[in-house]
């Protein structure tokens, strides 16, 4: 029988970039999540589905979603600079800063072991110097871009990831069954095309805008009595 060859490596690679368990620590982040927890707004299933969907739709979609796409059209080393500064200067809440820092080093270090292209090399040596804090979505762009993937996969695979992350963290800390885990994801398909057809909408003006109620909920969390996650 005859076959036709195909050459998946650009998927292989989101694939990759985007497995729950890459050692970027999301599962120790929830994002704010955790302070609608505590408050009671949070508390199974529905309205986990919920929060995600709003999270996705008027917060990730304005930040990393959008990030990462302004960094995979960057024509230059400067402009990743740039969007870093803009995107560290635009998150209000000190644990959200932290957390983009540290995941952003995660993930910077792990592309760079496996797809060490040049432009995530200078993203590693603007970081080093100081003029970069370092961002998640922007080591995923620029690994994504290096091996080829449309935009829009890379998109698509960045968003599902992190609502597979926030979802496997919700089923400890409701805590929610796994089936209940794999219903509310499913229902997130729908969700992540909506919010990619949206972030070719942007621009820069748009870039770090959040809901107000988020952001308190992401300070608030520093507060907290006791916590599971690191923001």
């Amino acid at each position: 029988m005859q076959t036709t060859p195909t050459n998946s490596g650009y998927l292989l690679t989101l694939m990759q970039l985007s497995d729950s368990a890459l050692p970027t620590g999301a599962f120790s982040h929830s994002f704010g999540m955790e302070s609608y927890l505590d408050t009671g707004h949070v508390h199974d299933e529905a309205s986990f589905a919920q929060w995600l969907r709003l999270f996705l739709q008027q917060s990730l979609s304005y930040t990393d979603g959008l990030l990462l796409r302004l960094a995979f059209e960057a024509e230059d080393d400067s402009r990743i600079v740039e969007l870093d500064q803009l995107i560290h200067a635009s998150a209000l809440p000190r644990q959200l800063r932290i957390a983009a820092q540290k995941m952003g080093a995660r993930m910077l270090a792990v592309a760079l072991a496996g797809f060490p292209v040049p432009a995530l090399q200078s993203y590693q040596e603007a970081i080093r110097s100081g003029i970069c804090t370092g961002h998640p979505a922007i080591a995923y762009a620029l690994a994504a871009r290096g091996a080829g993937a449309p935009l829009a996969d890379a998109l698509g695979s960045y968003l599902f990831s992190t609502a597979t992350s926030l979802t496997q963290n919700a089923i400890r800390a409701i805590p929610l069954g796994q089936d209940a885990g794999q219903r509310v994801i499913r229902q997130m398909h729908e969700t992540v095309n909506a919010a990619v057809a949206r972030i070719y909408t942007l621009d820069d003006r748009d870039l770090g805008v959040a809901t107000p109620g988020l952001e308190i909920a992401q300070m608030r969390h520093e507060h907290q009595r006791a916590r599971m996650f690191m923001s």
